[in-house]
């Protein structure tokens, strides 16, 4: 059956009424000789700590992992003719005072509660060395991360680390990626060397987020810290970063740990990149036509691991509105397609607001770069394909905007025919389509208050890193140095696509990325840490799409996605609210009517 999110076990442990817990500083006022005392103490609180990736679940909008997608030059905003935020985030403008701030409130509560438990066991007597570890190992990985999601969304942020320090103003942002460096680090050495298949942080996740942290700073600041670096065209990345605590990252360094989680780890690429999606589950694929009779079969099926994730947001079906819709995924819900239409047009995809419309421009550089490559059809849904959607009905409510021919696969919402899954209400005839697959693979377990509703019932794994990602890195770090089966990573993950050995150079490594991990919200802090964003982005000018069912094209807005890279960095506005507060300043370009969308 589908795990149960540990936080859901951990507030009984604590005793608490909610599995919502808005912060643990009170546990962090209970005198050390009285917490923590037991290993179930610790994950407890650790508990809590974890759960801050599903707070943002709630309010998926406001995140930077779904900004960074709809930002990139990949995906677009999409929705409705209400849903200005995305359309907004798409066009790096603002749409209220207020657009993000829950994110950033959000994420500095889970920073909160990592401080909380890094105090308390730093001062905790009784608890075993290796568990200590282990836990100051994972709050300390779950800190960095909260961190360098804030740091790619706004920029320079207060960094607090101290769970009694007052209220902080933003610092040197070289200090603020010093610690997210050395939190990562200190996280690869604590950890034990052992794989981890529990949905728990392993020492080889915090090498690959390493990683991704490393090439993202050196890349990004390599040319220095105001906007003018930040925006130049000039790719200068750093080897070699100071931390806060005296000592030096090298990109040697990191190279190390990167080597090691792809030689040790023991994750692995999966054999057919199509059952990484869970368009291939049992109950769907041989009901689609592209999947049918080719033998596919899902990665998670009856909740089995996924070999090549190795950092994944879990979800569960106790989501419901009167405890958190951040249980289930969000991101998915938002990502479906457009409603207000039979199941039947949609099918094996679920509906929903119809955000991140795949670009033209994506699928067009795609296929004139590498025509045989099967992880385009694996990734894009065509509406125009036979195979895909053949009686889609254009635009759905008839108020979509930004509308392309094209739908992202990997996140979507699926749907499944019902057999008998679910039955009808009040002697109503049961539904020809369940909303979400998860209601006929895992029913009954739990909480059935989501059961075939399509904002509440997805509840398939959200994949953050993959190892596929690993091996680029490695490739982009030592110029395509052999590392897996006799191949180096960039020909690896090509050979899985079927397609043939190239010779490395750093454009090979660019288009390797953005084929491989498109749509999964890695494009927007690549483009920028290249330095090539406004060139990629200005490509989205002038696409065809729809407004409301009618042929338009993505005209530009506020001066253009150029203009608006260059004044911000991508860098998004500082909420309002975190101005007033006087801990923050205003970045960049958002402070003038310019930023301001106001429709399309």
């Amino acid at each position: 059956m589908k795990k149960i999110f540990l936080f859901a076990a951990a507030a009984v442990t604590m005793g608490l009424a909610s599995c919502d817990i808005d912060n643990v500083e009170n546990i962090g006022e209970m005198s050390t000789s009285e917490f923590p005392k037991t290993d179930g103490d610790i994950e407890a609180v650790l508990a809590g700590v974890y759960q801050n990736l599903n707070t943002t679940h709630a309010n998926p909008q406001c995140s930077f992992l779904y900004a960074a997608c709809l930002a990139s030059d990949d995906q677009l905003g999409g929705g409705g003719t209400n849903d200005k935020l995305m359309q907004a985030e798409d066009l790096l403008c603002n749409y209220n005072a207020d657009m993000t701030n829950q994110f950033y409130e959000d994420r500095y509560a889970g920073i909160a509660r990592a401080n909380t438990l890094l105090k308390v066991l730093s001062e905790a007597a009784g608890i075993g060395e290796s568990v200590k570890n282990k836990g100051i190992g994972e709050a300390k990985f779950l800190r960095a991360f909260y961190y360098y999601e804030l740091a790619s969304m706004y920029g320079n942020v207060p960094l607090i680390l101290d769970p009694d320090q007052a209220d902080t103003k933003q610092g040197d942002v070289k200090a603020l990626w010093g610690q997210i460096l050395q939190d990562l680090r200190d996280a690869v050495v604590l950890l034990p060397a052992e794989k981890r298949t529990d949905g728990r942080i392993d020492k080889y996740t915090a090498e690959a987020m390493l990683g991704r942290a490393w090439l993202f700073y050196t890349g990004m600041y390599g040319n220095g810290t105001d906007i003018a670096a930040l925006t130049s065209t000039n790719y200068n990345p750093l080897t070699s970063v100071p931390l806060n605590d005296g000592t030096t990252l090298t990109k040697q360094d990191v190279t190390n740990y990167i080597e090691d989680c792809v030689k040790n780890s023991g994750y692995e690429l999966v054999s057919d990149y199509r059952n990484l999606w869970a368009y291939t589950n049992k109950l769907v694929v041989d009901e689609y036509p592209y999947t049918a009779g080719q033998g596919l079969a899902w990665v998670e099926n009856d909740n089995a691991v996924n070999p090549e994730a190795l950092f994944s947001i879990k979800f569960n079906k106790l989501a419901s509105w009167q405890t958190t819709i951040g249980y289930a995924n969000g991101i998915a819900l938002h990502f479906g397609v457009r409603g207000g239409q039979d199941y039947a047009n949609t099918f094996p995809f679920g509906q929903g607001w119809g955000a991140g419309p795949v670009a033209p421009n994506l699928v067009n550089d795609w296929k004139a770069a590498e025509p045989n490559d099967m992880r385009l059809k694996a990734t894009v849904a065509d509406v125009n394909d036979t195979q895909e959607m053949p009686a889609y009905t254009r635009g759905g409510w008839a108020d979509f905007v930004q509308e392309s021919d094209y739908y992202s696969k990997k996140w979507s919402p699926i749907c499944a025919v019902n057999k008998g899954y679910v039955k009808g209400e009040d002697g109503q005839d049961p539904p020809a389509y369940i909303a979400c697959f998860e209601t006929g693979m895992y029913p009954g377990k739990w909480d059935t208050s989501g059961e075939n509703n399509f904002q509440l019932s997805n509840i398939h794994d959200l994949v953050l890193i993959r190892f596929a990602d690993v091996l680029l890195m490695h490739s982009e770090l030592t110029d395509g140095a052999t590392v897996y089966q006799g191949k180096s990573g960039l020909n690896a993950v090509r050979n899985r696509a079927g397609l043939p050995d190239v010779t490395y150079s750093l454009d090979a490594l660019r288009n390797e990325r953005r084929w491989e991990l498109a749509c999964e919200g890695i494009r927007w802090n690549d483009i920028r840490r290249w330095h090539i964003a406004a060139t990629q982005l200005a490509k989205q000018e002038g696409q065809p799409i729809y407004y409301c069912g009618n042929p338009d094209t993505n005209t530009p807005h506020n001066g253009g996605y150029v203009a608006r890279y260059n004044a911000t960095a991508g860098f998004q506005k500082m909420p309002e609210t975190q101005i007033a507060l006087g801990t923050v300043q205003q970045n960049p370009g958002w402070s003038d009517a310019t930023s301001e969308y106001g429709g399309w």
